[in-house]
């Protein structure tokens, strides 16, 4: 059964969010972010009850290299004022989310500002890359198909999607999905993404698009659905499991979003990515998802100037 209490305090008291981050961050005991030793680790305790004296609360002592430090060093959430308690709660809201959450719901559930809501999501998107990707395709179809969202800047809005960005998306059958904020939908520009996520024995699955024709040969096989005759499902060929990532995508930008700036598109497919990986039918659930993220704080740092 799990510590409900602990689960619950953990949105609202300090105390019980630095423990429950410890938890996860260290399940096998402290280990110092500055020299990696973790036999010689020493809380410092607070001697004085005075408000504003003494060590902070979760303070801890390195016997090896003599340093302090806290669960947050060497995280998104170093040198951040906000409380960390309410770091854990924006991730659980953001991971339970099926479409996201704007900065703007966020500030008002939070009590903080837009402008801090808005910079807390991308800390958070940077913690829902995932460290290392294998190859795609080693043991089910992988399907790609591009899809186009919001505006370029400097371009008028006109028929088609030429004013659009792109972004491509990779689908493993049963499994995960990457996407990739692309300039342009050309052979030249896919192929390589193509080659270097997906497996050379895969069955790759596509549209009729002309770019996939000469990416397609890079593969042991691959089959495409004529769209453009209305064609959508040949017997297994089919790429309705990437375009109903795309629904949700697209629901998000346009329902929840609202206006995503192509500088951080990439974001925002890190995070919807992330869902799409840690879904229910892969026997994740919203607590799961929000530890896993808590996981990937560790050895990420994103400054505000970086993505200002």
């Amino acid at each position: 059964m799990k510590n409900a209490t602990l689960d619950e305090a953990r949105f609202h008291d300090e105390d019980a969010a630095r423990q429950y981050l410890e938890k996860i961050r260290w399940p096998n005991g402290p280990i110092c972010p500055h020299c990696g030793a973790s036999s010689r680790i020493f809380r410092i305790e607070s001697k004085s009850q005075e408000k504003g004296k003494g060590a902070r609360p979760g303070l801890l002592f390195c016997g090896d290299c003599r340093k302090q430090f806290s669960v947050t060093v060497g995280t998104v959430f170093e040198r951040s004022k906000i409380p960390l308690h309410k770091w854990v709660l924006a991730t659980h809201l953001l991971c339970s989310s099926k479409k996201g959450m704007s900065s703007h719901q966020l500030h008002r559930t939070l009590g903080v500002t837009y402008k801090t809501a808005w910079f807390m999501t991308h800390r958070i998107r940077e913690a829902m890359k995932p460290e290392r990707l294998g190859m795609l395709g080693e043991h089910d179809p992988v399907e790609a198909d591009e899809t186009y969202v919001g505006n370029k800047p400097g371009r008028k809005k006109q028929r088609g999607w030429g004013h659009k960005n792109a972004v491509l998306s990779l689908v493993e059958r049963k499994g995960e999905v990457r996407s990739f904020h692309v300039a342009s939908v050309t052979a030249e520009k896919l192929k390589p993404i193509l080659k270097e996520q997906i497996s050379r024995d895969a069955h790759l699955m596509t549209d009729d698009g002309r770019w996939y024709l000469p990416i397609g040969a890079e593969f042991a096989a691959h089959d495409t659905v004529k769209h453009s005759i209305g064609e959508y499902v040949r017997g297994n060929i089919h790429t309705n499991t990437v375009e109903n990532f795309f629904s949700i995508l697209k629901r998000g930008i346009y329902g929840v979003y609202q206006h995503v700036s192509p500088f951080h598109l990439h974001r925002y497919t890190t995070e919807f990515d992330f869902r799409y990986n840690y879904r229910e039918k892969l026997g994740f659930d919203d607590e799961m998802r929000e530890a896993q993220v808590l996981k990937g704080i560790t050895g990420k740092r994103l400054t505000y100037r970086r993505i200002d």
